[in-house]
């Protein structure tokens, strides 16, 4: 079944991304978009996972965005992977072209200028390279050919760059399991509900670079979208990310320091029947300066069938999706955003497997 990008997202985007041609976003107390302590939960506290994951529920639900702050992550180990993208990005196009995605067709390594178009109305002014889980050279999922799984391709000129970004990788993988159970406590499931679908997650980290460029000129660095896995943790080392709210305003969300911004992604919708909200954003560089973010994309494992969490439907409240595909959804996304996969777009199996909607 051929999965047109608009008409398929249709239904589960809450708003139209294309709305509006304007780039200007409205300045905003840091508190629009809410800031969540999860200390007590890292440290293990029953009571302050309790209070936390009543704190993402709101903010999952009203915003799609928050901040978490006291999150575990040592500031050396951020600041030696933005370091490492920096150097990497400095490096000649010749040398960083040896590392194209394009290259192998598996989603791991450098993905240049052009080579991404998250809104396919708009071309994307950014460079990222695109990290997963090392599996090794004999993993199954590698040797059939799943484009989710392979070694990460590693640019040999600089050997500091694996380590300090699978070094980020790791911290994030664990801070993201940390998140999951604290989703599922804020939907009143059991704590541990997704950690049998989170065992060897399609999770990518997306190092991104987006270049200096005159504010006046508003440049977009990401197009308007929504975030295809359950969510997505982000450091940001300038402004530029821009959120839209309901009635369909663009609003800044800036870097806070010792925080990082999480936002919820579809698949975290389906799951919730809508209770939690993917919420469209996009980058424009204003800063004028350099920007680099790292985006851990935090999903499940391929083989991961979503579907309506038992708390979030009722008899007044039916499930409002048909059970979702993980893996072929990521795919499927992937073909109508990265342009070493247009080829398959159409041709990709079908994520939703059955629809009982009607």
């Amino acid at each position: 079944m051929e999965l047109p990008k608009y008409d398929a997202n249709a239904a589960i985007r809450p708003t139209d991304v294309r709305k509006g041609t304007g780039y200007a976003a409205e300045r905003i107390d840091f508190d629009s978009i809410p800031i969540v302590d999860i200390g007590a939960a890292i440290n293990g506290d029953p009571d302050g996972k309790q209070r936390a994951a009543a704190a993402l529920r709101e903010a999952a639900a009203n915003v799609g965005f928050f901040y978490i702050k006291n999150h575990g992550v040592p500031d050396d180990v951020i600041s030696k992977a933005q370091a490492a993208a920096d150097r990497f990005y400095g490096l000649p196009i010749a040398v960083k072209s040896q590392y194209d995605v394009a290259k192998a067709k598996r989603h791991r390594g450098y993905v240049p200028v052009g080579g991404l178009s998250a809104d396919p109305t708009t071309s994307d002014l950014q460079e990222g390279y695109e990290v997963g889980l090392e599996v090794p050279e004999d993993d199954p999922d590698y040797l059939s050919g799943n484009p989710l799984f392979a070694p990460n391709n590693w640019p040999a000129e600089l050997p500091e760059f694996r380590a300090d970004i699978y070094a980020y990788f790791e911290e994030m993988m664990k801070l993201g399991r940390t998140m999951y159970r604290l989703f599922a406590l804020a939907v009143g499931m059991p704590e541990d509900y997704f950690d049998d679908k989170v065992t060897k997650p399609c999770a990518q980290l997306r190092v991104m670079y987006y270049p200096e460029t005159d504010p006046k000129d508003s440049a977009v660095g990401i197009g308007a979208h929504t975030d295809y896995e359950s969510f997505t943790v982000l450091y940001q080392s300038e402004s530029g990310l821009q959120v839209q709210n309901r009635a369909g305003a663009w609003i800044e969300a800036p870097p806070i320091p010792g925080t990082f911004i999480v936002n919820i992604a579809d698949m975290m919708m389906r799951w919730t029947n809508e209770l939690f909200v993917s919420t469209p954003h996009r980058v424009i560089n204003t800063s004028g300066r350099k920007r680099f973010s790292l985006a851990l994309f935090f999903a499940a494992d391929y083989d991961t069938v979503v579907e309506c969490l038992p708390s979030c439907t009722n008899a007044d409240n039916p499930p409002k999706y048909p059970p979702t595909h993980f893996g072929y959804w990521i795919e499927n996304m992937h073909s109508y955003s990265y342009a070493y996969r247009w080829d398959e777009r159409g041709k990709l199996p079908n994520p939703e497997l059955t629809d009982t909607r009607g």
